[in-house]
């Protein structure tokens, strides 16, 4: 090993400036056996920088070269697998861990000790030594110092502990002086010994000189002591003095510690004195009321802006005194009892005030309202109370104050405020309503009709419908229809819409006067009595408010104490609920009188009211409007229900005369008005899914009567029936063009066209009867087998019988038998339909093809024969047309 150390040296670290002080022979662990060395080196020149380094032989010769190379810095753990016993194995951690096998266990704590010491020399940082025995930290082995050959000039240690340990660095000093004594002897380099000699000399010489120096200063040394004893005798007497100055200090202390505890004394008196004017001062500044809000909350004016306005803020004042956080201890005080005792009186005193003149106030506004109620007895329109809101609302924050102080007075007051008003409004809103069915019945025989008696506008008529439907024949109606032309200028449709569309303007009238009515009432209640009106309560309903003969149940605050947000939201829909408990049972009176008027008017009513009930939700889809609203809603949209089921009920009523022809049906002509009407009032409409079902229902109401009637006709023919009214029903659906009802257009138009194709064959027959009984005995022939050039050679089939047979019918026959088929016609159908050319025109394609089929035949069983119709198809072109232009 040392042979290799010196190579090592000698070839690998002289050349770049190192030494070598330990190896240690390895292998990877878990590898393939690849020897190598592991190198502890230092440089020779300062900075001293300290190294890890990896040698391996070369593959292609026997020198080694340096592979890799770590700085002991970077080193963080060695891990020597186990402190007890001997095991080559260990751990470098650098970057990442290196696990290597050492050849021996000697070599290996070898290195580990070297490097330890190294660390501890150059580095003196802290590198982890895991399963190190201490016992080699501590006791470190010696490594022999081994030195390369003479040729190199250079030592190289071995890096034993007392080389290591020994060895300092000279200093500068140090490195001057021993410059000077080489220069002194230029022979050092050459003659190492002649120089130690000389150094021997001298050191001799030195130690000499010292010895008779230490012998000289024995003199000295007796002086020196002298001095000494004497010092200590001074030490003595500068004892005393001070034990004396000690006594004398002393008593000084005692009187200082008797000053102190005076002045501490003092101190603790002056902040106690501090405390209490800052005590008093809090009290007296928090506690004082001033004189002029005393006088302001005993005598101030109520009814003037100035008056309130002092007196808001005497009472804001008066607020703040009574609420004011005083500290512990301070409610005991006498003075504080008797102010906060007055405070009481005069919080009493005022609250009592101000709840009388707010109630005279609510008694007096009542009267002037009700003086104004003559002059909107003939308009439809609705008292404003905004003046009464604005006077009001200059007592907002009195209000809010006596809500906050004494909150029974504050619900005294919402309770006379709810009675006064809501008789107030029951007599506006009655006599609105009264004036509002007026209007819609006029008060004439007409509003006796319906049971309006006087002013009390009260329904006492009977419940039955209006508009019953009486089926007559076609004379009789256009009869009905020229004496009710004669009676005016306008018709009864016409007359109709004028009612329709005048009871609409009016019903719009209504709830677009009580909708911002409502509405300023309920932001007034809001601002007046100071409650929120933002939140809503989840799945409570307006009508689940509990009242009692006083106004609202005084539950709702139970404590006395300020609401919560949803409990105010609560409250001001009862109020809301109390104060306008008329204004729903009008509207259902209203709506009823609607109704009855007109079934047809529930159309109106439901467009106008979803409209309503839309926008209020919008703005707060709790609010008592919204909900009164949505209840009346339901109504209405029973009324439209029921309407609806009044027309299919009366197309099921319908009865057809015997002796008359049956013409387009009533219900199918209501059904197109009713659809007419329904689509102008629901144009851009929010409740269009309503009038889809209702649709829905009344067409299959009418198809379902229309093919009823069609089987009971007796005096018509059942296609004929079907074949108008499909025909009506569908012209009536593509000009409307609802969406909903595409499938039914489809559906009757198929129906039109069946029927029409039925009666055209039903009604044509067979014209050329005894030809058609012919011909039918041949395709029978044909059918059993016979083939068609072999018919003419049956008896009953032959040529002269066909000649017989064509003989029967000349085209003055045919002429005279489609004559007489067209008076049957026109007999049959109606005049408002007017599809006799449509049936006729079928009749005629009906015929050709009749014709066609003859000749066909005549063809193919008689080929060469010769034999033809007495008439051509250009005869019967004309026959048809003469006779059409004849009629």
């Amino acid at each position: 090993m040392t042979a290799i150390k010196h190579a090592l040296q000698r070839d690998i670290f002289t050349p770049n400036d190192e030494r070598l002080l330990s190896i240690v022979n390895v292998c990877k662990a878990g590898k393939k056996k690849r020897n190598c060395f592991l190198c502890a080196t230092v440089t020779t020149e300062r900075p001293v920088q300290v190294n890890v380094v990896k040698v391996k032989k070369s593959d292609k010769g026997d020198f080694y070269k340096r592979q890799t190379a770590w700085a002991l810095r970077d080193l963080a753990v060695v891990d020597a697998k186990d402190a007890i016993k001997e095991n080559p194995e260990f751990d470098l951690h650098f970057e990442k861990v290196y696990k290597w096998v050492a050849s021996s266990t000697a070599e290996k704590n070898t290195f580990i000790s070297c490097i330890w010491k190294l660390n501890q020399r150059y580095l003196r940082k802290k590198i982890d030594f895991i399963n190190v025995s201490s016992q080699l930290l501590e006791e470190l082995p010696k490594v022999a110092e081994e030195s390369v050959p003479s040729g190199e000039n250079q030592n190289v240690a071995g890096g034993d502990e007392e080389v290591v340990d020994e060895y300092q660095e000279l200093n500068a000093r140090e490195e001057q002086d021993i410059e000077i004594m080489m220069e002194g002897c230029e022979y050092a380099i050459s003659n190492a010994e002649a120089f130690a000699d000389k150094l021997s000399r001298e050191l001799q010489v030195l130690d000499g000189a010292n010895i008779q120096s230490i012998m000289a200063s024995e003199k000295q040394v007796n002086i020196l002591m002298k001095l000494l004893d004497e010092a200590l005798k001074e030490v003595d007497q500068i004892e005393l003095k001070l034990s004396s100055y000690e006594e004398m200090l002393q008593s000084v202390k005692e009187q200082m510690d008797q000053i102190s505890e005076s002045n501490h004394l003092i101190h603790l008196s002056n902040t106690n004195n501090l405390k209490l004017l800052s005590e008093i001062e809090f009290i007296v500044n928090h506690m004082d009321l001033a004189k002029g809000h005393i006088k302001a909350l005993q005598e101030g004016d109520l009814s003037s802006s100035r008056g309130i306005e002092a007196c808001t803020n005497a009472a804001d004042a008066l607020l703040q005194c009574m609420n004011v956080a005083l500290q512990p201890g301070h409610e005991k005080l006498h003075a504080v009892k008797q102010q906060q005792q007055r405070f009481s009186d005069l919080r009493e005193q005022f609250a009592r005030r101000l709840a009388s003149h707010l109630n005279n106030v609510f008694v007096q506004q009542g009267h002037d309202q009700s003086s104004t109620l003559a002059q909107h007895s003939v308009e439809l329109t609705l008292p404003n109370h905004h003046p009464f809101h604005r006077d009001l609302l200059r007592y907002a924050k009195l209000m809010e104050w006596l809500k906050n102080t004494d909150y029974g007075k504050y619900d005294g007051l919402t309770k006379n405020y709810m009675d006064y008003l809501s008789r107030l409004y029951e007599r506006e809103i009655k006599d609105f309503f009264e004036v509002a069915k007026i209007k819609m019945t006029g008060a004439t025989k007409e509003g006796k009709k319906f049971g309006l008696h006087g002013s009390s506008g009260k329904l006492t008529g009977s419940t039955s419908s209006l508009n019953k439907i009486s089926v007559q024949s076609s004379g009789n109606r256009r009869s009905q229809s020229s004496s009710l032309l004669d009676m005016g200028n306008m018709s009864a449709s016409d007359l109709d819409v004028a009612d329709r569309t005048k009871f609409d303007k009016i019903f719009e009238q209504v709830l677009s006067e009580m909708e911002p009515l409502c509405l300023a009432e309920q932001d007034f209640i809001s601002k007046f009595f100071k409650l929120q009106q933002h939140l809503s309560i989840p799945g409570t309903a307006v009508g689940e408010a509990e009242e009692t003969d006083g106004g609202v149940s005084s539950r709702m605050h139970s404590t006395g104490g300020p609401q919560s947000v949803s409990s105010e939201n609560h409250m001001i829909r009862q109020m809301m609920t109390k104060i306008f408990r008329c204004v729903e049972p009008e509207l259902n009176n209203l709506i009823a009188l609607g109704d009855k008027i007109d079934s047809f008017n529930s159309l109106y009513m439901l467009v106008k009211m979803s409209h309503h009930v839309w926008t209020a939700q919008n703005v707060d889809p709790t609010s008592f409007l919204s909900t009164t609203l949505g209840n009346v809603l339901v109504t209405v949209k029973r009324n439209f229900d029921k309407c609806i089921s009044n027309q299919i009920k009366q197309m099921e009523d319908v009865k057809i005369s015997k002796k008359s022809k049956v013409g387009i049906l009533p219900f199918v002509a209501e059904f197109e008005e009713f659809a007419a009407l329904a689509e102008s009032i629901f144009k851009n409409a929010e409740r269009r899914g309503d009038l889809d079902k209702a649709y829905l229902k009344l067409i299959r109401g009418v198809f379902n009567n229309v093919e009823k009637v069609a089987n009971e006709s007796q005096k018509t023919p059942r296609d004929v029936v079907m074949m108008e009214n499909f025909h009506h029903i569908f012209a009536t659906l593509s000009r409307l063009k609802i969406s909903c009802l595409e499938t039914e257009k489809k559906e009757a138009k198929q129906k039109y066209t069946d029927h029409l194709q039925s009666y055209v064959i039903y009604s044509l027959g067979q014209p050329l009867e005894k030809l058609n009984h012919f011909f039918e005995g041949i395709e029978a022939r044909v059918a059993q087998g016979v083939r068609e050039e072999e018919v003419s050679y049956q008896l009953a089939f032959n040529k002269q019988e066909l000649r017989k047979v064509i003989k029967e019918y000349p085209g003055k026959e045919v002429k005279k038998g489609l004559d007489n088929l067209y008076k049957k016609v026109d007999k049959h159908l109606c005049e408002e339909e007017n599809l006799l050319q449509v049936v006729w025109h079928s009749m005629q394609d009906e015929f050709i093809r009749q014709y066609k089929h003859f000749e066909g035949l005549i063809a193919r069983c008689y080929p060469g024969s010769g034999i033809t119709m007495e008439f051509t198809i250009q005869d019967i072109l004309d026959y048809f047309s003469s006779i059409a232009q004849s009629h």
